[in-house]
């Protein structure tokens, strides 16, 4: 039987135990109910995102830049008697001006129409000599269509065809290669109305848009080369010669 002195020691050894136990436990984590609903949004606070970018701005720079809503007329395979005077009397009344993309074998017996094409504030571009498919031409062969082109800074490959081997041999000759943004097949004679459509669906400004003047009856492409002119007059588009 243990004596009250012996109890009362044993009480308060258990009591200091007690005690120490609960000092050596870890601390309990905060109760989500009482943390910040979102730990990271003062990172945030102190550092922002950055500003989103406006569509605006670019779109107002780039319209300081450009002269205004320009299109360039081209018209290929002429010069020839009956429809380059037509479309030059066109264009006079629209006070526009194109490029015509001339063949040598053409220039050669109609001199007077190159100097008048000139004359009335176009440029001539050199279509090549006898419009052959370049890029089965041996160096030499291509060399020859070339330089009896039309005397120009711009050259245009018939058909399109174009390779490495083309573009350098222009290059030699201080030419640059001009292609085009807007077919309008003219040469197809698909009717007046297509060859308007094709110009007035793809218009935008600084377009190229493909024409010819020879190569056959072009009697649609005049017709339809009215009616651009007025309607896209009418749209604000100016339009001028490639610098050639």
């Amino acid at each position: 039987m243990t004596s009250p002195r012996s109890r009362l020691l044993l009480a308060a050894a258990l009591l200091t135990g007690a005690v120490l136990a609960q000092v050596g436990q870890p601390a309990a984590e905060p109760s989500t109910a009482s943390a910040s609903p979102d730990p990271v949004r003062p990172v945030q606070v102190s550092k922002p995102a950055p500003k989103p970018k406006s569509s605006a701005g670019p779109r107002n720079r780039r319209k300081k830049e450009k002269p205004g809503k320009v299109i360039y007329l081209t018209f290929d395979d002429g010069p020839q008697p009956e429809w380059t005077p037509k479309v030059l009397a066109v264009l006079a009344r629209h006070n526009a001006k194109a490029t015509f993309f001339m063949l040598g074998r053409e220039t050669a017996p109609y001199p007077e129409l190159v100097a008048r094409v000139r004359q009335a504030g176009h440029t001539v571009g050199n279509h090549t000599y006898g419009h052959l498919i370049l890029t089965k031409l041996s160096p030499t062969r291509l060399k020859s269509e070339l330089t009896r082109g039309p005397n120009s800074k711009c050259f245009r490959p018939p058909f399109r065809a174009t390779n490495a081997e083309v573009h350098k041999a222009a290059v030699a000759l201080g030419q640059r290669e001009i292609l085009w943004d807007i077919d309008t097949s003219d040469w197809s004679k698909p009717g007046a109305d297509k060859i308007e459509k094709a110009v007035l669906r793809g218009a935008f400004p600084g377009a190229i848009v493909l024409l010819h003047d020879g190569g056959g009856d072009r009697i649609q492409t005049v017709q339809a080369l009215e009616r651009i002119l007025t309607k896209l007059s009418s749209k604000g588009y100016k339009f001028k010669a490639l610098d050639c």
